[in-house]
């Protein structure tokens, strides 16, 4: 069965005519896109990742590139030159011949996490079985030295943890301590969680997730962080709301209360004459630090009205004055 035509203009976007700087932009372009590292999982992504990379891998290196345009660009030209690359067999234009140095399995499996030589039957068709996976991998009969291609460098993975905090320390800030598992044995690391951080945020302490591969950068390690309810306040936002008990009397005729706050301070709240049970009075800049900039939010004290207990005479007699409702 005869071997597919592989177009590799095509393959990456360019013209015949392109140059060698148009090739690689194109190249790394398409690349970024469809790396294995962007695309895990994705058997398209990466069987397309295969053929931009055997494409650049002719066009990028000129004698190739020399090579495959000798084909013209019609498969016709192909199938009049097939075998031309083989090893022991002479170029099209009469030249010498060539010996191929094939890519070691560790070369191959640094980029595609196989030892499989993932290059098509064409390009071998074309440039010889042994011909090199990677870039710069060939050696010629000029007794010139070619080292392997340098392997690509691939990233570690992230790490997931999480941390309960309180709401003080959430209104603070504060650190953990969390242990990783690895196979190079456990280690300690300590994330600073920031004040104000919500529940559900992630903190990412960057370079501390899986080590990398070939000179690749470590992963990150995400601490999802989770707040315990608290007795006293509930957050809304950056809000904190807070009930208050205010006595009958200072309801009635105005006065103030002192309300907590979640830096453990108390403050004066100024209660308006006549002021109505449930209404909300608003301590502004007392509720939780902003995550971006110098702000906080609000602490809204909710006005829970007591009544007295064990009335003396004159508390009676006042209260009879008051019109039933």
């Amino acid at each position: 069965m005869a071997t597919t035509f592989r177009d590799y203009y095509a393959t990456l976007g360019v013209p015949r005519t392109a140059t060698e700087k148009e090739i690689k932009a194109a190249f790394r372009k398409l690349a970024r896109k469809h790396h294995p590292d962007v695309n895990q999982g994705s058997k398209e992504s990466e069987a397309r990742f295969k053929e931009l990379t055997e494409a650049y891998e002719v066009l990028g290196d000129p004698e190739k590139r020399k090579t495959y345009d000798e084909l013209g660009s019609q498969p016709q030209g192909y199938e009049a030159f097939s075998g031309a690359g083989r090893p022991g067999a002479r170029s099209a234009a009469g030249g010498p011949q060539v010996e191929y140095r094939t890519v070691s399995p560790d070369d191959l499996e640094s980029l595609f996490g196989t030892a499989a030589n993932p290059f098509s039957d064409f390009f071998h068709d074309v440039f010889g079985r042994g011909s090199a996976a990677a870039r710069g991998a060939t050696g010629a009969s000029t007794g010139r030295a070619h080292h392997p291609a340098t392997p690509t460098p691939r990233r570690g993975g992230d790490v997931e943890g999480e941390a309960e905090i309180s709401l003080e320390e959430a209104f603070r800030g504060t650190t953990r301590t969390l242990e990783l598992t690895a196979p190079s044995g456990n280690r300690r690391v300590e994330v600073r969680i920031p004040a104000g951080i919500k529940d559900g945020a992630k903190v990412r302490a960057s370079g501390q997730g899986s080590p990398g591969a070939d000179g690749g950068a470590a992963g990150d390690l995400l601490v999802r962080v989770r707040l315990r309810p608290h007795h006293t306040f509930i957050r809304e936002g950056d809000n904190l709301r807070v009930r208050v008990p205010v006595p009958l009397g200072v309801a009635l005729l105005g006065g103030s209360v002192e309300v907590p706050t979640p830096g453990h301070k108390r403050v004066a709240l100024t209660v308006p004459a006549e002021t109505q049970n449930g209404a909300q009075l608003r301590l502004r800049g007392l509720g939780m630090p902003k995550l971006r900039g110098d702000t906080s939010g609000d602490l809204i004290a909710e006005v829970d009205i007591r009544l007295p207990v064990h009335l003396t005479e004159e508390q009676r007699k006042a209260a009879e004055s008051f019109p039933q409702i």
